[in-house]
C-alpha cells in the first residue's frame, strides 16, 4: 500500500458476478466474478471509506445484483440504467434504495444514439432532476458536443466519466475536450479523474486531469478507480490507480478538497 493518504470515496467502480445477464450488445464479457464483497475487501486494504458503484453497460437495465449491495452496504451509492418509460414509482424506490442518478453509456453506442430532445428523454431527464439525481455521462468525441447541449438544456447536474474519454490527436485543445471544460466552468458538472489506462498512451491523461483540476480548484472534481478495469483486467491494479491519481494531483490538501467534493456530491 502507498504511504500516501488514500482517497476517502472511490466514486467509480462496478460490481457484478459473472452469471448476470449480458445485453445482446454488451462490449466486453467479464472473465470473473467482481463481487460486492471482493470490493469491499479492496476498499477496506486501501484505506477507501465510501464508494459509488457505476452502473455497468454490459447488463442494461438489470440494476438488481446493484440494488442487493445498496441495501447491504449503506457505505456505498450508484447510479443505475434506466429507460425513458420507467415510471416516477420505481426511481423513487430506487432512491430509497441509494440510487443517486442515471448512467447513459453513450460511448458504447455504434451507430446513431438515440435522440435526447424527443419528449421522452426531456421527461426522463426532468425527472432525474426532481429526485435531486444527476445525469453520469460518457460519450464519442465526435458526438459530446451535442449530447452535452440536450443535457444542459434540461438543468439537471451532469457527472462526466474518465475525463470524458476525450482522447483525440489535438489533445486538450480538442472540440470536445474544451466543450467539457466550459460546462464544468458553469458549475453543473462535475468530471471524474478516472480511467487514464484507457487512453493511449496512459500518460496523455495527465494533461486533461491537470486541465480540470486547474479550472476547477478541486470544485467539481470526482476520483474513482473503474476497479475491476474492464479489458484491462491483467494490466491495472487498484494502488496503479491511486498512483494515478497522485501523479495527477500531486499536491495532498487538493486530493482532500476533492474528497470533500465527492462526500458532499454523493453522501450529504
Amino acid at each position: 500500500m502507498s504511504v500516501v493518504e488514500a482517497p476517502l470515496v472511490d466514486c467509480h467502480f462496478h460490481v457484478w458476478r459473472a452469471d448476470l445477464p449480458l445485453t445482446d450488445t454488451a462490449w466486453h464479457t467479464p472473465p470473473g466474478d467482481a463481487t460486492t464483497e471482493q470490493f469491499i475487501k479492496v476498499m477496506d486494504d486501501h484505506g477507501i471509506t465510501f464508494g459509488v458503484v457505476a452502473a455497468a453497460s454490459l447488463h442494461g437495465t438489470y440494476n438488481d445484483y446493484v440494488r442487493e449491495a445498496l441495501r447491504k452496504h449503506r457505505r456505498l451509492r450508484a447510479t443505475a440504467t434506466v429507460t425513458p418509460d420507467m415510471d416516477i414509482y420505481t426511481l423513487e424506490k430506487m432512491k430509497a434504495d441509494g440510487f443517486v442518478g442515471i448512467r447513459m453509456v453513450r460511448s458504447v453506442v455504434e451507430g446513431e444514439a438515440p435522440d435526447l430532445n424527443t419528449g421522452e428523454y426531456r421527461k426522463l431527464l426532468r425527472r432525474v432532476d426532481d429526485l435531486g439525481w444527476h445525469v453520469h455521462l460518457v460519450d464519442k468525441p465526435e458526438r459530446f458536443e451535442s449530447t452535452m447541449d440536450a443535457v444542459e438544456a434540461s438543468g439537471v447536474r451532469i457527472v462526466v466519466d474518465h475525463l470524458g474519454i476525450l482522447d483525440t490527436p489535438d489533445g486538450i485543445n480538442g472540440a470536445a475536450f474544451k466543450r467539457l471544460l466550459a460546462a464544468v466552468e458553469r458549475g453543473r458538472t462535475w468530471v471524474k479523474l478516472s480511467g487514464g489506462f484507457r487512453f493511449e498512451p496512459p500518460p496523455r491523461a495527465r494533461d486533461y486531469a491537470r486541465a480540470i483540476v486547474e479550472l476547477t480548484g478541486g470544485e467539481r472534481c470526482l476520483w474513482g478507480s473503474d476497479w475491476p478495469f474492464a479489458a484491462f483486467e491483467d494490466k491495472v491494479t487498484y494502488q496503479d490507480t491511486i498512483d494515478a491519481f497522485v501523479d495527477w494531483v500531486p499536491d495532498p490538501a487538493m486530493r482532500r478538497k476533492i474528497d470533500r467534493t465527492a462526500l458532499k456530491f454523493y453522501f450529504a
